[in-house]
């Protein structure tokens, strides 16, 4: 009998030290799982520091970009009418120059004369800045470049539906409509 427990003992022992074995192997591979966790943690935490400072960036990026788009308007709205007003300037010279000629004159000729070359002038400097005048008299009424005072009974079965009268002129700025011509309409 003392063979058997021997064997018994021989095996228990065996067994305890596969287990004690096994137990050290699995705490070392637990050990090298938690060395890997943690360096994946590590890792991800390194990926999401450096994706938030890309944001970061890009937020203030996009945010001077708002900024200076907007102070960029701004000062365009300021100066826009700049080159438009020195054009016409020589004009508003000439109306003063007019006007001190018209003071010493007796002649209604020769004033009636100048401020028909101001005129044409004043109005050639907005033709050159891509205004043209609405023709409406005898067209047919159009509400994307008329607006109606008035109807009127139509001298003539022709001008039914039609500008009859024109009672303030419409302005078509580089294609786009900046004044609706005021009209009679013939009905």
């Amino acid at each position: 009998m003392g063979k058997k427990t021997s064997k018994k003992d021989i095996k228990k022992e065996n067994k305890k030290e596969t287990s004690n074995a096994s137990a050290s192997k699995s705490k070392a591979q637990q050990k090298n799982t938690d060395s890997q966790e943690v360096s994946k943690e590590k890792e991800l935490q390194e990926k999401i520091d450096e994706l938030n400072d890309k944001y970061l960036r890009l937020y203030s990026e996009f945010d001077n970009y708002r900024k200076r788009t907007s102070k960029e308007k701004l000062e365009l709205s300021k100066t826009a009418s700049e080159e438009v007003i020195i054009e016409l300037l020589p004009v508003l010279d000439d109306f003063e120059r007019a006007i001190k000629s018209t003071e010493d004159s007796n002649d209604c000729a020769a004033v009636k004369d100048g401020v028909n070359l101001i005129h044409s002038k004043f109005k050639g400097v907005l033709t050159k800045k891509g205004l043209t005048a609405i023709e409406s008299i005898g067209k047919e009424f159009d509400t994307d470049f008329h607006e109606a005072i008035t109807q009127i009974p139509a001298p003539s079965k022709k001008l039914k539906g039609k500008v009859v009268d024109e009672v303030e002129k419409g302005y078509l700025l580089n294609e786009k409509v900046i004044r609706f011509s005021k009209v009679v309409i013939g009905k």
